[in-house]
Parts: C-alpha cells; sequence; structure tokens
C-alpha cells in the first residue's frame, strides 16, 4: 500500500490566538461582528498542549506562521509556542502593537516578522514609533523585519530603516474578492498555490485548506485534535477539492467558489525609490 505523507506542505498557518486588539476597518471579523453576528468567531486561545501535537508532526524547515485571523502575540505563552518550531522557519504578521512589549519573546526567537501596515489607519504615527523603539531594541539580530503596506500607504518613512518592504492589494473585508486596484495574479499553472501547498489550523484546531476570511467554515477539512495533520492532508475531501482544482474547475470548491485569490500576493504597480538597479554589464558582460 503506497504511504503518504505532508508531500507539497510549504506553509502552515498556526492560529495561536483569535482574538485581536486592533479594530481595523477593512476587517472582515468587525464587519461579520456588525453585520452578521450570528456569524461571530468564539474568539481564544489554542490549547498549548495542541500546539505541542502540531509542532511534532510537521517536517523541518516549512514556513509556520504563528497567525491566522487572530493577533498572535496576544499569545500568554507566544515565545514558548515559538520555540516548538525550531526546526522550522518562524513568522507572525503582527499590527505591531506588543513588538515593545513582547521584544525578549521575539527578538532572537523568530525567524522573520512582518508589520502590517493599512491604508488609512488612526493609530499609524504610534505604530511607526513602536516600530521604530522595536528596531532600536533589535539590533542586527533576528528576526529578519518585513514591512506589509496594506493598499495606498506612502512608503518613504519606513524606507528609511532598510528592512524589506512590500505591497498588498486590499480586498472586501469579507473575502479574498473585489479587489480594489487590480486583479490577483493567476499561477501560469492554473491552479491555486495555496491549496497545493497551504494549510492552516485555526484556535479551535480545525483545519483549513488556506487562509482566506472562512466565517462558515467551508474551506474546513479536518481536525487537529482527533486527526493526524498527515490525515487531513491526504483526506477524500482534499483529494476531491485537489482534483476540481486540476480540472480548472474551482468553482465546486465551497470556499474556492468565490474566492478571486490564486496563491500569488499581488502588490501596487511600485518601483522602490531604495531599490538599486541592476547593472546588466556587471553580471553578463565580459570579464
Amino acid at each position: 500500500m503506497e504511504k503518504y505523507n505532508l508531500n507539497g506542505l510549504s506553509t502552515v498557518n498556526v492560529e495561536l490566538t483569535s482574538r485581536c486588539n486592533k479594530n481595523c476597518w477593512c476587517c472582515g471579523r468587525r464587519r461579520i461582528e456588525r453585520d452578521y453576528p450570528e456569524l461571530t468567531l468564539k474568539y481564544g486561545d489554542m490549547d498549548f498542549e495542541l500546539v505541542k501535537k502540531i509542532a511534532k508532526q510537521l517536517p523541518p524547515n516549512i514556513m509556520v506562521q504563528l497567525h491566522n485571523n487572530g493577533e498572535g502575540t496576544l499569545y500568554p505563552k507566544f515565545g514558548e509556542a515559538v520555540k516548538l518550531f525550531h526546526r522550522q522557519i518562524t513568522n507572525i504578521v503582527t499590527n505591531g502593537k506588543l513588538l515593545v512589549e513582547k521584544a525578549d519573546e521575539i527578538i532572537d526567537n523568530l525567524d522573520t516578522i512582518t508589520i502590517s501596515i493599512l491604508e488609512n489607519d488612526p493609530e499609524a504615527d504610534e505604530q511607526y514609533k513602536t516600530i521604530k523603539e522595536f528596531l532600536r531594541l533589535k539590533g542586527d539580530r533576528k528576526p529578519q523585519v518585513v514591512f506589509r503596506l496594506n493598499g495606498d500607504v506612502d512608503s518613504s518613512r519606513y524606507e528609511k530603516f532598510g528592512c524589506t518592504i512590500t505591497r498588498r492589494i486590499l480586498h472586501a473585508p469579507l473575502g479574498s474578492f473585489n479587489y480594489k486596484k487590480r486583479d490577483p495574479t493567476i499561477p501560469e499553472v492554473g491552479i491555486c498555490l495555496d491549496f497545493l501547498n497551504h494549510m492552516a489550523i485555526n484556535s479551535h484546531g480545525k483545519v483549513s485548506i488556506c487562509v482566506r476570511f472562512d466565517p462558515k467554515g467551508l474551506g474546513v477539512i479536518g481536525d487537529a485534535n482527533k486527526q493526524s495533520l498527515e490525515e487531513i492532508w491526504n483526506s477524500e475531501k482534499r483529494m476531491k477539492w485537489l482534483e476540481y482544482h486540476k480540472q480548472g474547475r474551482r468553482d465546486k470548491v465551497p470556499l474556492c467558489s468565490y474566492c478571486h485569490f490564486w496563491g500569488v500576493p499581488t502588490g501596487y504597480d511600485y518601483r522602490s525609490k531604495t531599490k538599486k538597479k541592476v547593472d546588466e554589464k556587471q553580471i553578463f558582460g565580459k570579464k
């Protein structure tokens, strides 16, 4: 009998907590709370024993992102949780509010950290001051810092820090559809790359095919409390949905049917002022 494992898995989101300490105007959670209260998520923290169980099952050198819909730094045992994934590459996308408060749990612990900076954020200046102090405390130590600029954000003051800057186009609060500037990039293979290589585990242990906002749980394929990740990854439901993707029929997968994202993060048309121009002659010319 052929043995299956976690072949193809490159990224896992482990939602340490679904709680959040920020009220973003474009957040689907806040829209749900206001307009569809019956779908409001049950916010809470992942049981630490479940975090340990997940960590033991993952192969080395894949990406583990310690967030999903919540603010991961709120997790009471954040630093300890990060250490459990010492064989993997660790990252968190954060609003940055607790960067200084949790600096001892972040610095020399996480591999990379992505700070989400939002268009028209009334807390932008306060966030900037926190970022500046965190970078002072961190110095040359890890993690690598990435600024994710969401929407129309002026990058000039962030470029001065010398960190990686990435841009993302905004979409509707309730899901990855109705993108505001242009449509997301479609991979040439015609299959959503997130579906091919991603797994997301929420704070209750429910496993989904990706991290798209999914208040109805349409993308859930298993439960990490009751099943192994290997069982879930190779489950009949996921294999059926994979076949639909291969046929170009993502419309037959409940969550994917209204999603416009294809697993290729897409940014604004943008050329960094600080990016060095490549000298082709230096690379390809005769020596």
